[in-house]
């Protein structure tokens, strides 16, 4: 699956990621989204391959949206059967978010990021455009720290794994009132906090990379940032763990359907019984291959975001594979025309 569309899947984001870039900064979330699901749509429907968006963004907000269920790729164009061996056939799952940090890109704030996650065919886990409460943490503490457990303790076990005081200890929690105890209860333990106002994915990855600062990301966000996590990290061997939230009481939004009766008869109807279900980073990525393509929209702690220059622009990318085992990082210079100058650096 990374031969046949490694290069290709990177092209996706990285095309989503420059064309919410030149909306950076302009105050306007949504048409950064629209315009990033359309790039990514494009991009991917010139794919040699049968896609099928598993998880996606949309449902909460009404914003643009690859919507769940939707068929991408050549392959699954009404006349694929003219040109499509189903021999060759490579029929994969896809959960993405086109502009992961919406408002971050909007507002030219650190963080924001083109983002999707493939596997064969059942291998990324289908939800609703729910909530996750998430627990993302080192390789180190993988199976060690648990979702179950408070804060305090996990707090405690981490510190013990990294060999380092809980005080030296760096955790990311998103700034919402529904985290206000979470966060008093991680500083009475010693540790700091880091807020962020959206953009989660980028804060789980760095839990899996030494020498971010970041070494824990607790509380609740959305559910498709889960999935696309969770991928990344299965492949970098750190520790996962997602909870569905279901009841709108919890997330204080109205953005999750109108009761928690409701919500449960939905997960019911997506094959979801247990709707209390803790689950791990290979639970939801549970592919045999599975990969995790990122592009930086704006800058982050790993990856530069998208810089423009005069007939082209310069992408930084993550790839991260389960099959081959590695974590690369792209540099591309994208060169529109006959640019007057190949910027490189």
């Amino acid at each position: 699956m990374e031969n046949t569309l490694g290069l290709e899947i990177i092209e996706v984001v990285e095309q989503a990621a420059i064309a919410s870039a030149h909306l950076m900064g302009k105050g306007d979330k949504n048409e950064a989204d629209r315009v990033a699901v359309e790039a990514m749509r494009e991009r991917m429907n010139k794919i040699y391959m049968r896609g099928r968006i598993v998880i996606g963004e949309g449902e909460r907000d009404d914003a643009p949206m690859l919507y769940i269920g939707e068929e991408v790729g050549i392959c699954s164009q009404p006349n694929a059967k003219e040109f499509c061996n189903p021999d060759e056939l490579v029929e994969i799952d896809i959960a993405v978010d086109p502009c992961e940090g919406t408002n971050l890109c909007a507002y030219g704030q650190p963080g924001s990021m083109a983002v999707l996650a493939i596997s064969e065919k059942g291998g990324l886990f289908a939800a609703p455009d729910f909530y996750m409460k998430k627990l993302a943490a080192p390789p180190a503490a993988k199976g060690k720290v648990d979702i179950s457990k408070s804060a305090t303790e996990n707090l405690k076990i981490l510190a013990e794994c990294l060999d380092r005081g809980i005080d030296e200890l760096v955790v990311v929690v998103m700034k919402r009132d529904r985290h206000n105890d979470l966060i008093k209860e991680i500083r009475e333990a010693g540790a700091r906090v880091q807020l962020i106002s959206d953009g989660d994915v980028g804060a789980a990855i760095n839990c899996g990379f030494a020498g971010t600062n970041i070494h824990a990301l607790m509380g609740i966000g959305a559910a498709p940032e889960g999935v696309i996590s969770a991928a990344a990290l299965r492949c970098l061997g750190a520790h996962f763990q997602g909870q569905l939230i279901y009841d709108p009481a919890i997330v204080q939004t109205g953005l999750i359907g109108e009761s928690k009766e409701a919500n449960i008869a939905r997960l019911n109807e997506m094959g979801i019984t247990d709707p209390d279900k803790i689950y791990t980073a290979e639970e939801l990525a549970s592919g045999e291959n599975v990969l995790f393509a990122g592009t930086g929209i704006t800058p982050g702690n790993i990856m530069n975001g998208v810089r423009f220059f005069k007939g082209g622009a310069r992408t930084q990318t993550l790839v991260i594979s389960s099959q081959s085992q590695t974590a690369r990082f792209v540099d591309t210079i994208h060169m529109h025309g006959q640019p007057k100058v190949v910027q490189l650096r």
